[in-house]
């Protein structure tokens, strides 16, 4: 186990801040441009790393991740998708890099703060395309800075109907919305985006909100609901979770075949069709064939993974093996922990969950158990767990993990878990020591 007061001692002094900036500006821009942010937070990640390049062997959450390196490699070797393969690893061993190198601008409940409040702020551009596709039908490609910048919005959204703004599709913008909104409903409760202003964190917190909703993603929707008593806490479940139930009432009345026709009938007339059309996949129920729905792909997932359970076939293995099996096309199994062991193998897959999980899991009871409070530190670093969660849940039925910019949100998060366990275990003079000499 990492000695922390060896964690403190980092080579830095004052006036180097050019790391934190970095990170600031890249947390900021990511969601408008992939390719700035990861410019700036390249930087960061090199400052950070060397200023504790010392202590890499010293940090037991390395060794997984070192493992499931040395498996993926291996697995490339042997796999049979060629130089697809190769190029799946980027999706992964960077990010390996990232969850060491970035741990120094997270390690404070003050910094972390700092950084929700970045990726706030950052999704404004992502909010105002979609409400503008949507309700003023506005088209791209819009281009910044001679095309450095390119946002192709649909008119209408992505697929039509459905808001994407500047994401490719309407999915990844429902899970980019859903990984920050835990953010905007902490600063209702308190204030710490602009400064003690309620009203416009009200504001960002109602466009979310809706622009989640317009996205028409179950898995958005239900993460409206899932972080609501989370950020909250156990506190109000009490009365907050009977209160859920009741204005949850007639979307399970629409949804479930098992209530009196009349009654179906009746709260069909009151929850929107799109909804629970959306929710009972009723659109599609004379079109789509087994194979082409979750559960079809699952099975084909699985039969795939008896073939070959230990180094896996190589990634992109799914969307190349499933059209041989199905004759229909898709990218992916919709499941990660399925998708790695597809690509990666069984043994990947499970130390990579194990991993995620343990650092969930961990930091619940030492960070967000132990604290049942609403103070202002408290509750930011609940809603940054709740976001974790979110994006955990969204990756067991669809994994936005493929766009590069719900990655690196993704392991921004994971980042600042390991830095919840980090707090649980120094002293609080040791902490402000830290962040000042990261000034």
């Amino acid at each position: 186990m990492i000695n922390n007061s060896s964690f403190l001692n980092i080579k830095n002094n004052c006036s180097n801040n050019v790391g934190w900036s970095c990170f600031q500006l890249g947390v900021f821009c990511l969601p408008s441009s992939a390719l700035i942010s990861y410019l700036f937070l390249l930087v960061a990640l090199i400052d950070g790393s060397l200023k504790r390049r010392d202590l890499y062997w010293r940090e037991y959450w390395n060794y997984p991740l070192l493992l499931v390196t040395f498996l993926m490699i291996i697995g490339c070797i042997r796999s049979h998708t060629g130089w697809l393969a190769w190029l799946g690893l980027f999706n992964w061993l960077p990010f390996f890099w990232c969850f060491w190198g970035l741990q120094p601008y997270l390690l404070t409940p003050e910094r972390r703060k700092k950084c929700a409040s970045w990726l706030v702020l950052g999704s404004l551009p992502v909010l105002i395309t979609g409400f503008g596709q949507i309700w003023l039908g506005w088209e791209g490609p819009w281009k910044i800075f001679d095309g450095l910048i390119i946002w192709f919005i649909s008119p209408g959204g992505e697929p039509i109907g459905r808001l994407s703004g500047l994401f490719d599709y309407a999915n990844i913008t429902a899970a980019w919305l859903s990984g920050i909104w835990p953010f905007c409903l902490a600063s209702v409760v308190h204030p710490f985006i602009f400064g003690r202003n309620r009203a416009i964190s009200c504001a960002f917190l109602i466009s979310f909100v809706t622009a989640m909703i317009l996205t028409e993603s179950r898995n958005a929707w239900g993460a409206i609901f899932l972080g609501l008593p989370l950020v909250f806490g156990s506190a109000s479940w009490s009365w907050l979770i009977p209160l859920m139930l009741i204005g949850f009432l007639p979307v399970i009345i629409a949804v479930l075949p098992v209530f009196d026709f009349g009654i179906q009938q009746f709260a069909r007339s009151i929850v929107p069709e799109s909804i629970w059309m959306r929710l009972t996949d009723m659109q599609f129920a004379d079109t789509r064939p087994f194979e082409a729905t979750r559960i079809g792909q699952w099975k084909i997932g699985f039969n795939l993974i008896f073939e070959k359970p230990w180094f896996g076939w190589g990634a992109a293995a799914f969307s190349i093996l499933y059209p041989l099996r199905t004759g229909l096309s898709h990218g992916h199994s919709h499941n990660l922990p399925l998708e790695l062991a597809i690509s990666h193998g069984l043994v990947v897959s499970l130390l990579i969950n194990l991993f995620v999980f343990s650092l969930l899991l961990i930091s619940f009871f030492y960070k967000i158990f132990n604290n049942l409070n609403l103070q202002k530190n408290i509750i930011v670093d609940r809603a940054w767990w709740t976001s974790t969660l979110i994006l955990i849940c969204f990756h067991a039925t669809d994994i936005p993990l493929f766009d590069s910019r719900i990655n690196i949100l993704g392991w921004i998060l994971l980042i600042g878990l390991r830095c919840m366990i980090y707090n649980s275990t120094i002293n609080n003079n040791s902490l402000k020591k830290f962040e000042k000499a990261l000034c």
